[in-house]
């Protein structure tokens, strides 16, 4: 189904300029965001009106609301909602600094929040939406030297768990996408780096989820026919490998419940 009307932030790069641009490319229109509107003018150049340029830094809650408000007024509708702006924060939990783990929170998870609620009044009035939530394999298992990333994408997880059954019966559906390794620039020039301690300098290495990266491009028709599903899952991962590295992190975990349950079963009480 074509003729859908997008929102998406951080769409200067990555994962939200390819699937801006096949958004566009199908006849979709797209409200598209990035901190500096510049990066979007080669998507005005190409697209003319079916784009709607937008500065927003999404951890500016009132801007947020500017920006959707802004959306709605253009195109009269919002159909898909993607929540991809976000970075990687490298280093040692030790060793992040405060201002780094907050600035960390405020964008990957206070920006989805803040954007998810303005969208919200809108999709529940036209009974229907599709938010997409960018999460990441980050979501769901775990390396050293990602802990504050992981703390961001794993509050994702559970905000965006916990919103899909609040919004289901108003016809909004809710999708956690789950991208394992790419070749985006989320180690590169997006990425911010915690100055690791003496202590864990020579674990200071960029971390793996044990795959060669995919191509972002590839990405753009799997994530079409995902919100052109009637019926879209909670979660999806995206990567060939992903699902059984996600699977062996809850194989471990499944093992070590099972383990101590009896200790667990004691804390009952009476």
């Amino acid at each position: 189904m074509a003729g859908k009307v997008w929102f998406i932030t951080g769409t200067s790069r990555g994962f939200g300029r390819v699937w801006a641009e096949a958004a566009l490319e199908r006849g979709d229109r797209v409200a598209a965001t990035a901190r500096d509107v510049r990066s979007l003018d080669g998507l005005v150049e190409r697209y003319g009106d079916a784009v709607l340029p937008l500065t927003l830094d999404v951890r500016d809650r009132e801007a947020a609301f500017a920006a959707v408000a802004a959306a709605h007024e253009r195109f009269g509708r919002l159909d898909v909602v993607v929540n991809n702006a976000g970075y990687g924060l490298f280093g040692p939990v030790e060793d992040v600094t405060e201002a780094q783990a907050r600035e960390q929170i405020d964008t990957n998870l206070f920006g989805t929040l803040w954007v998810t609620q303005a969208v919200l009044p809108l999709l529940r009035a036209q009974g229907s939406g599709h938010i997409l939530q960018m999460s990441s394999i980050a979501g769901l298992a775990s390396w050293p030297m990602l802990g504050l990333y992981h703390a961001s994408k794993w509050a994702v997880e559970g905000l965006s768990d916990a919103l899909a059954q609040e919004v289901g019966r108003f016809g909004i559906h809710v999708t956690l996408v789950e991208p394992g390794p790419y070749k985006t620039d989320w180690r590169g020039a997006s990425a911010v780096w915690a100055e690791p301690g003496e202590a864990y300098t020579e674990a200071a290495k960029p971390p793996s989820a044990g795959s060669a990266p995919g191509d972002p491009a590839a990405t753009a028709g799997p994530v079409l026919e995902l919100v052109d599903s009637p019926n879209p899952p909670l979660r999806v991962l995206l990567g060939a490998t992903v699902l059984d590295t996600v699977t062996a992190a809850y194989e471990e975990r499944l093992a070590g419940w099972k383990q101590w349950d009896g200790l667990a079963r004691a804390a009952q009480g009476a």
